[in-house]
């Protein structure tokens, strides 16, 4: 038995769409892509993630009727007071590429001598549109930028994502280290941890850890 069977996901994207079905699997909850519904894609006007992901789930939960779920996550500099932060995927431009994201933090970066920078996600479940108390977890992940990209695995910033622990970048981690360090999925526990909770108020056997969560 689960709280609720079917959720619908405020993203396109399809990496997001196959972790997020394989998180809520165990859950018993099928992962519905938005676009699967129709969903006209909200506005993000907003200058923090966590309203952002907040105004996507409730979007998404009023136009289909369904528990919606959204995240919305990107790249902070330190020493730029946190940006490129919610504009991340448009920092160069509504339709730039990750390279010309990646250049334009670069070249913003050298005159600077603090490096510093982190990942951050915010995660908000509302259980319908109108949710007084919707379940917002969040996750951050500290790094370093370096100018020259290493690594092919990840996307977006990865490549000059600089893990200090590993001497690696997250480009260059497996996918199975990363979603267990990353921002997102730092994220992910805290939301599974929230998810248990709510089946042992309901009085529901909380289902077995995805096996790329731990706890």
């Amino acid at each position: 038995m689960s709280l609720f069977s079917e959720i619908v996901l405020a993203s396109g994207n399809a990496g997001k769409i196959r972790e997020f079905a394989a998180f809520f699997q165990p859950y018993s909850v099928k992962v519905i892509p938005q676009k699967e519904l129709g969903v006209v894609e909200a506005d993000e006007p907003h200058v923090t993630f966590v309203e952002n992901a907040l105004a996507k789930a409730r979007n998404a939960s009023c136009q289909t009727g369904l528990p919606a779920l959204a995240d919305d996550s990107g790249i902070c500099a330190t020493a730029l007071n946190g940006a490129p932060g919610i504009y991340s995927a448009r920092f160069a431009g509504e339709k730039a590429s990750d390279a010309e994201n990646n250049q334009k933090l670069s070249k913003a970066l050298r005159e600077f001598d603090n490096k510093q920078v982190w990942y951050a996600c915010s995660l908000v479940l509302v259980r319908h549109a109108d949710d007084p108390f919707p379940i917002i977890a969040e996750g951050t992940w500290e790094g370093e930028w370096i100018d020259n990209p290493l690594g092919e695995n990840g996307f977006g910033y990865d490549p000059h994502f600089f893990i200090t622990e590993y001497r690696q970048t997250a480009a260059q981690i497996s996918s199975t280290l990363k979603n267990r360090i990353s921002h997102r999925g730092k994220a992910l526990i805290e939301l599974m941890n929230k998810l248990d909770e709510l089946y042992l108020r309901a009085g529901l056997k909380i289902p077995d850890i995805p096996h790329y969560v731990q706890k």
